[in-house]
């Protein structure tokens, strides 16, 4: 059975983010376009691979995996060899779970909140991101002894937090674009090789 990934993409999408972990991966991949504006994802093609009609969306060995931090954390154990996670044993392992599904759980629905304005919940425990400002003081925090979520160490938790807080500073979101932490997380993110390959591409 071939390794190539089939790779379902759309630049304006969550995609982005999977591409950028692709080319760090060193994983082979083929790109199947899909044109939002053609209704290219409500095919039925497509909805049989992903009823949601989303992306990203990618098949492996037989297999269909959605959800961007599902694919994340999906392609760092299909290619051990790139070292984007640690090992099961490792110490390591339970904050890079930790930070990948923060940035799932918490970050994302915590910023499309702020962006489209939506009115705080009365009780914040009553969300599992608790508050936008709760959310950014926490990755804030984690950022702060760096230069990775890890530490030293580099891995996919990093592909994703940083893709959302590049989308956010892109778009404005409070206290973010400005921030030192996040400035110069962002700017070091962006400066890998792989990073640089899928905005080029």
């Amino acid at each position: 059975m071939s390794d190539e990934i089939v790779f379902y993409h759309n630049p304006q999408s969550r995609a982005q983010m999977v591409h950028w972990m692709l080319e760090e991966a060193g994983a082979p991949y083929r790109i199947v376009p899909i044109d939002f504006a053609k209704g290219e994802n409500r095919t039925p093609a497509f909805l049989a691979l992903n009823p949601m009609g989303k992306l990203p969306t990618i098949e492996h060995r037989g297999m269909v995996v959605t959800e961007t931090a599902a694919i994340i954390a999906y392609l760092a154990d299909a290619f051990p060899a790139a070292g984007l996670a640690p090992p099961p044993g490792d110490a390591r392992r339970a904050p890079y779970y930790r930070w990948l599904f923060f940035g799932a759980g918490c970050i994302e629905p915590a910023m499309l909140d702020k962006m489209m304005n939506r009115p705080p919940v009365e009780r914040k425990a009553a969300v599992g991101w608790g508050s936008y400002e709760d959310v950014m003081a926490t990755l804030r925090q984690a950022l702060a002894g760096g230069p990775y979520l890890l530490g030293e160490a580099f891995s996919a938790a990093d592909v994703y937090v940083g893709s959302e807080l590049r989308w956010a500073m892109m778009f404005g979101a409070p206290g973010v674009k400005g921030e030192p932490v996040f400035e110069a997380y962002v700017a070091r993110l962006s400066a890998r090789p792989a990073a640089r390959r899928t905005v080029a591409g």
